[in-house]
């Protein structure tokens, strides 16, 4: 969890071209949406595909976004959880 907390921030600024941000900008316990780092649906897809593409996640239940993408944090622990 240690390692994949920095990769997965480093990750998101990627995927979502957060170019003015470093991974140390990021809290992962905050919230990714809203209040937090601000993203919206249009970020949720592109980090459903970061976790197809770089961990062979699919999103079984899309009930279960709200939870997972909830901070980095919660994101860590479910690629944890379910990575092959």
């Amino acid at each position: 969890m240690e390692e994949l907390i920095p990769k997965l921030k480093q990750q998101i600024i990627e995927q979502l071209n957060l170019e003015d941000m470093t991974p140390d900008d990021i809290d992962e316990k905050a919230p990714l949406f809203n209040e937090g780092l601000g993203l919206d649906s249009i970020d949720a897809l592109e980090l459903i595909v970061l976790l197809e593409r770089e961990y062979g996640i699919k999103m079984e239940n899309p009930q279960d976004g709200k939870k997972v993408f909830y901070s980095v944090e919660t994101l860590a622990q479910f690629i944890l959880e379910n990575k092959k």
